[in-house]
């Protein structure tokens, strides 16, 4: 089966030896199979929206997020962002009471966050598809492998990227990030089930602007 993903042209020279590598093919299968019996979030065309947003030498942040949102019309490829016209999560929410808090900045009444991917925040979500309503159904299918290669491919090739890790899931890819060529902000998740236990108060966003400006780079207008 060939592998010819819609993605943007530096992402697909630095990944192409993934499409090509057997767990590909076999993820590629799954989501044939899948998308014949279910309703699988995002559409295929937004799958790589993250990437197609934020290209590979644009990358200043990257944003880690586990799970594609399962519900109608949610998903739109960039983790934690949802489509204008549809109701910001309680996660969201979270974030913008955060930046909010931090920077001073209105929370806003949608919860698109595409302005920050095309200003270098790369949006990445572990896993980068799943079945409607339920939600994890695509986790270990692939998506992880290839995501983590992601994740060491900017590792190693980029220099001073600011990862933001939230939330358990997303700080144990810092065993995959060379901590000695980039900086790293952990905090709780921004979910309501543990933002009161340190997501609230992290002020991540200033932080990472006082990073970005000491090395001369623009730093991230988190207006959204």
């Amino acid at each position: 089966m060939e592998i010819n993903p819609q993605i943007e042209s530096s992402w697909k020279e630095i990944l192409r030896e993934e499409f090509s590598k057997q767990y590909f093919l076999e993820l590629k299968e799954f989501l044939v199979d899948e998308k014949s019996k279910h309703t699988v979030y995002p559409p295929g065309s937004q799958i790589f929206n993250a990437f197609n947003l934020t290209p590979f030498g644009d990358v200043s942040v990257v944003l880690l997020g586990q799970d594609p949102y399962h519900g109608q019309g949610q998903a739109h490829g960039l983790c934690f962002s949802v489509c204008r016209g549809i109701k910001p999560p309680p996660s969201l929410v979270n974030i913008f009471k955060e930046i909010n808090s931090d920077l001073g900045i209105p929370v806003p009444n949608h919860g698109c966050l595409e302005k920050w991917a095309r200003q270098g925040v790369l949006l990445l979500n572990a896993t980068l598809t799943v079945r409607e309503n339920q939600p994890g159904s695509h986790q270990r299918k692939g998506w992880e492998t290839f995501t983590n290669a992601v994740i060491e491919k900017l590792s190693a090739r980029r220099v001073g990227l600011v990862f933001l890790l939230w939330g358990k899931f997303a700080q144990e890819k810092e065993a995959i990030i060379d901590t000695n060529r980039h900086y790293i902000l952990k905090a709780a998740h921004p979910s309501p089930y543990s933002a009161y236990n340190g997501f609230f108060g992290c002020r991540h966003f200033s932080k990472t602007n006082e990073i970005l400006a000491r090395h001369g780079l623009h730093e991230i207008d988190w207006r959204v």
